[in-house]
Parts: C-alpha cells; structure tokens; sequence
C-alpha cells in the first residue's frame, strides 16, 4: 500500500470514529509514519482530503452491494446485503457509516466535502430504488419511498447502536426493511 492510500485509508477511520473536525493532518502524518508536509503535498486542504475520502468510500461501498439490476440474486438477497454491509461497519468494525458521520456535520463541511457526501447518499437512494422497483406491486413511487426510508433507518440504526453501545438496537431498527 502506497503511503497516499495509507493517508486516505486513515483519515477514513479517524472520521468514521471521530467525525471530520476530529483529526488533523498532524494526527494522520503521525499514524501513517510521515510529515505533515507529507499529507499537504497530496492534499492542499483537509477538505481535498476529505472529499477524496468520501468518494473513495461511495465507490468502495457501492462496489460491494454490486449491480442492483443483477437477476441472479433476489431483491430480498439485496437488501439484506444493503444492511449486512452497514452491520459489519457498526457491529464488526465499532464504526460509524463514514457519510453518516459528515452527513451529521454537513453545515460545517467544505462544500467539496458536501458535495461527495451527497452523492453517497443520492447513490445509495438510486440503487436502492432500483432493487426496489423490482419487487412485485411496489411501483415507481413505492420504491422511491421505500429507498428513502431503507437508508434513513439503516443510518439511524447505526447511531442508535453506536450510541446505545447495543449491537441489538441496529438489529430491531432495520428488521423492517430487511422483511418488507
């Protein structure tokens, strides 16, 4: 691993644990074994760093969920894959869904930070719509809905767990979208 994907690799775990005004570049050059000077040569801003991690993120997680056209695997299969992939981040790895995270703090963020965030949570949506709207009588409306609401409870589930210190609350919040 290069020391670049070491710096964004970093930064994602201190914000998923203690939120974007919750590290330094000082912090992150210390953890990664290099100079400040180091992080700002890739990194002019922390909010280039965090925009890059953002969508590093997006892309990591959406890879992961794959094609929600795919008609080798249940729209069921692909929400619970939806969920198991927000479970092993709040219960397995003890941390926070990083847009979840800056979603929280997004009217303090760099709008490069913002924007990214969006766009992790407007893709979610959109992919969620698709799985959706292929499960009978749901319709285009009703998978809108649906989406909306899958990633609204999944994200609050994961603060309810964090902040409860309960794996359970993640469990009961979602168990509705994992049946419907």
């Amino acid at each position: 691993m290069s020391k670049l994907e070491e710096i964004i690799e970093t930064a994602e775990a201190m914000i998923r644990e203690r939120g974007y005004n919750g590290f330094s570049f000082r912090e992150i050059a210390d953890a990664v074994g290099v100079k400040s000077a180091s992080v700002h040569y890739h990194f002019p801003t922390k909010g280039d760093l965090g925009a890059v991690v953002a969508r590093a993120y997006t892309e990591k997680f959406l890879s992961a969920l794959g094609d929600p056209e795919a008609m080798g695997i249940t729209p069921k299969k692909q929400i619970e894959r939806y969920i198991e992939a927000c479970r092993y981040a709040v219960i397995k790895q003890r941390k926070m869904c990083l847009c979840g995270m800056l979603g929280a703090e997004v009217a303090a963020l760099p709008d490069e930070v913002a924007r990214e965030t969006k766009i992790f949570f407007e893709k979610n949506i959109e992919w969620l719509v698709k799985v959706y709207a292929r499960m009978a009588n749901v319709g285009a409306a009703g998978a809108h809905r649906r989406a909306y609401g899958a990633v609204a409870t999944v994200e609050g589930a994961m603060i309810l767990a964090r902040s409860l210190k309960d794996p359970d609350a993640f469990e009961k919040a979602v168990k509705q979208i994992a049946t419907s």
